[in-house]
C-alpha cells in the first residue's frame, strides 16, 4: 500500500505476522488511511531506519508519520485516532470516562492478559497449567465486559476491539500448539461471537495475519523451546 497522498507520508515499520504491528494495521485499514510497510527483519538484521526510530527500544512497530516516528502500537493506535480524529470509524469514545475505560481495558490487554497467554505457550507442565488459569480468568473479565455489546466499543471496533483483535489469531494459534483451550465457547459465548464477528468485519481480512503460516512458526519455536540442548563433544 503506498504510503503518500493526502495523509501525509505514512510508513510501517514491522513483520505481518506481529500481533502488535497487526494492532496497527487495524487502526490505518479502519481509518482508510494509506500507508507503505516496511518489513524488518527483527532477529537477524534490524535496519539503521527502525534503529534510529527507536532508540531506546529497537522494536517493532514504528509508525513514521511525515518524517516522525511514533513507537508502541497502542500508543501509535491513539495517535492515529488524534491525528486522524476527523475520519470515521472513530477508534475512542468522545466521552472522558468511557475513553479512560477504553484505556482501562487497552492496558489490561497488555498488562495481564498479554502476559499470562505468553506463559502458556513458553511454559510446560505445572507452569503452563497455571497460565492456561490465569489466561482464562483474564479471558472472562473481558467477557463480562462484552454484556449487550457486539464490540467492545459498541457498535463499532473501538481501541479495546483493536488491542485484542491484534492478539486474536496467535492466541488461537497458541492453542492449537499447545493444545490448550483459552477461549471456550461455552463459558465464553460472548467473546466467541466477538472473536467471529471481528475476524469477518470488513478490511480484517487484508491485515490479520495468515494462520496456516502464524501456527508454522510457532511449532518451529515452540519445538525449539522443548529440545534439549545439543550435547558438546
Amino acid at each position: 500500500m503506498e504510503g503518500c497522498g493526502e495523509d501525509g507520508q505514512v510508513k510501517l515499520l514491522g513483520v505481518a505476522y506481529s500481533s502488535f504491528v497487526v494492532r496497527v494495521r487495524i487502526a490505518l485499514a479502519l481509518k482508510g488511511i494509506h500507508y507503505e510497510l516496511i518489513e524488518e527483519d527483527i532477529y537477524n538484521n534490524k535496519s539503521e531506519l527502525l534503529l534510529q526510530s527507536n532508540p531506546v527500544h529497537k522494536k517493532i512497530p514504528v509508525l513514521i508519520h511525515n518524517g516522525k516516528p511514533i513507537c508502541e502500537s497502542m500508543i501509535i493506535v491513539q495517535y492515529i485516532e488524534e491525528a486522524w480524529g476527523s475520519k470515521a470509524p472513530f477508534l475512542m469514545p468522545k466521552d472522558p470516562y468511557d475513553r479512560a475505560i477504553a484505556r482501562f481495558w487497552a492496558a489490561f490487554v497488555d498488562d495481564k492478559l498479554t502476559q499470562s497467554i505468553w506463559g502458556v505457550f513458553m511454559g510446560e507442565g505445572e507452569e503452563q497449567v497455571k497460565a492456561v488459569e490465569e489466561s482464562v480468568a483474564n479471558l472472562l473479565l473481558l467477557e463480562e465486559t462484552l454484556s449487550g455489546k457486539a464490540y467492545f466499543g459498541g457498535d463499532e471496533i473501538g481501541l479495546v476491539d483493536i488491542a485484542l483483535g491484534g492478539l486474536l489469531v496467535g492466541v488461537q494459534m497458541i492453542q492449537k500448539v499447545t493444545h490448550t483451550v483459552l477461549i471456550d465457547t461455552q463459558k465464553m459465548p460472548l467473546l466467541s461471537a466477538w472473536a467471529h464477528n471481528f475476524c469477518m468485519a470488513d478490511g480484517m481480512k487484508e491485515v490479520l495475519p495468515d494462520a496456516a503460516k502464524l501456527f508454522e512458526l510457532m511449532s518451529e519455536r515452540k519445538a525449539k523451546l522443548t529440545s534439549p540442548p545439543a550435547k558438546i563433544g
